[in-house]
């Protein structure tokens, strides 16, 4: 929205320099984007008169024209505009002045003749051209009415102005027009807001005698009126006016769409002229349009409508686009004398759906897309006919024709004192809250400490207690919120949580072994919202998904892990090993929020380690993946087991459960091979634990035990056992029994094959004795090894 400062003086009188009127707009909650001085650049330009027109004698496109410029002899000045004629009032930039974009005008000969200034179009003076008027659009711009030449022609214009340009939110849908403005100025400065003229010399004729108004669609348009102006003389609107316009961005065009124009800016209430003569019948019919019916609009293009879209006919043809746009046979033209002006509500939603599906982007349907004050709307149609009848000779009839209800215009809201002083901080009185709300323009009453705010409809941002007391805080000032320091039950020394510590300790060791750190999105198509999920649970899709591909929210980090692999593999990165802690998401019953677990997952394929100077290169295998958990492990004082599974996307012979005192937290395992020939990876190794399960862990103080004076021993034994016997079942029975002289175990051999039972497997299995106390002795290590092979034995094992 653009804002004239000089238009809004109109409605509010604050002596304020405009930069600091658009600092304490923007601190107060409006945005100023820009600010625009249209008298930036420019000097010494004057209005002139033009005596009189000679033919330049060597140039058949120049003009030699004698200009008064409130000097006391008329200057000369050659120009080439076509319309340029004898009589003329017209801007003129002297000889010393300057114009938009570095211009110093000077003394100079033009085809031998002498030039003593410059005749200026709106463009010459910084208007854009997509807003000049036609008549002037491809030359001068001619005053329409005499004025004293040597005037200052920027205040002839209305140019000696500012221009705010506010970066609206959708909610201040208020600030949409210039008596919104107003109102919003008026309460920063606590001054007087004035309202426009909308009182007309009404005649005694009826408009509900020439016209009636049905509505069929109470639903979409709740409200329908349109009053009558009779013989309205068609001429160009004021200069004010077209100036106003311009500055709004908007092109004038006649004294009657101009005024439509000017209301539209000025209530923020869209409204359509039609010609009454043009109708086509003394009946206006508001309906949905029929499927596939045509109308052609004032852009002159044929649209095909659809159900959904809101038509204004002559109870039989569309004659307006309600909301959007009017249709060509009714407009308003150079043979009009009869007006109907139409203002209206119409449904938000199907504006927006219309305006968007035609791509119709107009002032009128962006601000009934926001939603328009329900109390301006018979407020601005009054104030055209106000206009039509100064402006355009109209005489306007008695009476408004209209159908539906336009509802309350104001919203009772009641608030405490105590609420609104407790919530900002502030120490306000009833009184003082109650004077912010009138200067807002909130009828307020009071009663001891509540206060009872009657919300106007313009603001349609203002529905509950909180936004009364956002109200207070803008007003008042969001500077004069007392600062505080907070208060804390339980005061800390700041540092970091145990949770915080091991998290960075896990990072440090998973970066130090190799892996770089990834964030990838939580969301995931629909068919991968399961893959290498431990838990069958249900997943949780959104409502309005951005594409099929982010729609249901993850139960693993792995498949975007997978992504982000065959991303880097793809462009030549074939060394991939990444990481990422995040939060996977479970659902529950229906209406209960969703479970939000925190994993560790990582991802490794490619070398591991490759020093081409020392000739030695290590690939990625199932051991080294498993090497980094267990190093997350140790720093973190955790004991993991293992033991084989299979699961969905996982190769069946290369994947273990991880388990954490009894309980199942992860996996660790080789991608399936089509998985990985899906996705171009060759041999891919991933892992993926509960790092909720491995933080709840607490890992208590830290013993330290002197290095032991007395030698160990170590003993060896070779176990053949069923082949689906796991070594870890072999490694439990060892250490239950080994009494407390058995420090360690660690098997370093499993053979199948040649002289071993088919389905069976022989399992080397070192161990460790040490006696921290006194000598190790070869009886008492003999007693318990013996006991150790006797209860393998009992669980099936044979030695070799």
């Amino acid at each position: 929205m653009l804002i004239s400062n000089e238009w809004l003086k109109d409605y509010v009188d604050v002596e304020q320099d405009v930069q600091d009127l658009a600092e304490r707009i923007t601190r107060t909650g409006i945005e100023v984007d820009d600010l625009v001085d249209l008298t930036k650049d420019i000097k010494n330009l004057v209005v002139g008169h033009v005596i009189s027109k000679a033919s330049h004698p060597d140039a058949d496109k120049l003009n030699i024209c004698q200009v008064d410029i409130g000097e006391e002899t008329p200057v000369q000045i050659v120009c080439g505009a076509p319309n340029v004629d004898e009589g003329q009032y017209v801007i003129v930039a002297k000889v010393g002045g300057r114009l938009p974009g570095g211009i110093k005008i000077k003394r100079a000969k033009l085809r031998g003749e002498r030039s003593e200034g410059m005749i200026c179009s709106l463009q010459e003076i910084g208007i854009s051209s997509n807003v000049v008027p036609k008549a002037f659009e491809n030359g001068i711009f001619v005053f329409p009415e005499k004025i004293t030449p040597g005037t200052n022609a920027l205040d002839a214009l209305y140019l000696n102005d500012q221009i705010m340009e506010f970066d609206l939110t959708p909610n201040r849908a208020d600030a949409l027009s210039m008596v919104g403005t107003a109102y919003e100025v008026a309460a920063l400065y606590d001054t007087q807001m004035t309202k426009p003229e909308t009182n007309s010399n009404e005649e005694a004729n009826s408009a509900m005698e020439e016209l009636q108004v049905t509505v069929k669609n109470s639903d979409k348009v709740p409200y329908y009126s349109a009053r009558i102006v009779k013989n309205v003389t068609i001429e160009p609107s004021p200069i004010w006016m077209q100036a106003r316009l311009m500055k709004a961005g908007i092109r004038p065009i006649n004294n009657v769409v101009d005024i439509s124009n000017y209301v539209l800016l000025e209530y923020g209430q869209p409204l359509h002229m039609f010609d009454q003569d043009q109708i086509g019948s003394n009946h206006i019919e508001v309906r949905q349009a029929h499927q596939d019916e045509k109308m052609t609009t004032l852009d002159d293009q044929e649209r095909s409508l659809l159900e959904s879209d809101i038509v204004i006919t002559n109870g039989q043809s569309p004659i307006a686009l309600g909301g959007v746009m009017g249709g060509d046979f009714s407009e308003v033209s150079d043979n009009t004398t009869n007006v109907v002006v139409e203002g209206a509500i119409f449904d938000s939603a199907s504006i927006r759906h219309t305006s968007r599906r035609l791509n119709l982007r107009s002032e009128a349907s962006s601000r009934f897309e926001k939603g328009i004050a329900t109390e301006f709307v018979n407020e601005a149609v009054d104030r055209a006919c106000y206009l039509l009848e100064t402006y355009a000779s109209g005489r306007v009839l008695k009476d408004r024709v209209a159908q539906g209800d336009l509802g309350s215009f104001i919203t009772p809201i009641q608030i405490t004192t105590d609420k609104i002083n407790r919530t900002i901080g502030f120490n306000l009185s009833t009184e003082a809250i109650k004077n912010i709300f009138e200067q807002l323009g909130f009828e307020t009453e009071s009663k001891q400490d509540e206060l009872t705010v009657y919300v106007p409809s313009r603001r349609k941002d203002i529905s509950i207690k909180e936004d009364l007391i956002e109200e207070v805080a803008r007003i008042y000032g969001y500077d004069e919120i007392p600062s505080t320091l907070p208060v804390f039950e339980d005061v800390t020394n700041g540092a970091l949580t145990d949770r915080q510590h091991k998290t960075r300790t896990v990072k440090e060791t998973i970066e130090g072994a190799g892996l770089n750190q990834a964030i990838t999105y939580s969301l995931v198509s629909k068919s991968h919202a399961k893959d290498f999920a431990l838990q069958d649970r249900p997943t949780i899709e959104l409502l309005m998904p951005m594409s099929e591909a982010h729609s249901t929210l993850r139960q693993s980090l792995l498949p975007h892990l997978i992504e982000a692999a065959a991303y880097n593999v793809a462009r030549k990165n074939q060394d991939v090993k990444l990481y990422e802690i995040g939060r996977v998401f479970f659902g529950n019953a229906e209406g209960e929020l969703p479970d939000e677990v925190e994993y560790l997952s990582g991802i490794m394929t490619g070398d591991y380690v490759v020093n081409q100077w020392q000739g030695k290169k290590e690939k990625v295998d199932f051991y080294l993946a498993k090497g980094v958990i267990e190093r997350v492990a140790q720093k973190l004082n955790l004991n993991f087991e293992y033991r084989a599974t299979e699961i969905n996307g996982l190769h069946p012979g290369r994947t273990a459960l991880v388990s954490l005192n009894g309980k199942d937290i992860g996996f660790i395992g080789e991608l399936h091979p089509t998985v990985a020939a899906d996705n171009d990876l060759k041999r891919t190794y991933v892992f993926e634990l509960n790092y909720e399960e491995m933080m709840n862990v607490s890992v208590g103080y830290i013993n330290y035990q002197p290095i032991p004076k007395y030698p160990g021993v170590s003993r060896d034994i070779a176990l053949e056992v069923e082949h689906d016997v796991p070594a870890s079942e072999l490694l439990n029975t060892i250490h239950q029994n080994g009494a407390d002289i058995l420090q360690d175990t660690l098997v370093f051999d499993v053979y199948e094959g040649e002289h071993l039972e088919e389905g069976k497997k022989s399992v080397a299995i070192r161990l460790y004795y040490l006696n921290t106390e006194n000598t190790l002795t070869d009886e008492r290590v003999t007693k318990v090894h013996d006991q150790i092979i006797e209860a393998l034995k009992a669980k099936g094992a044979t030695i070799r």
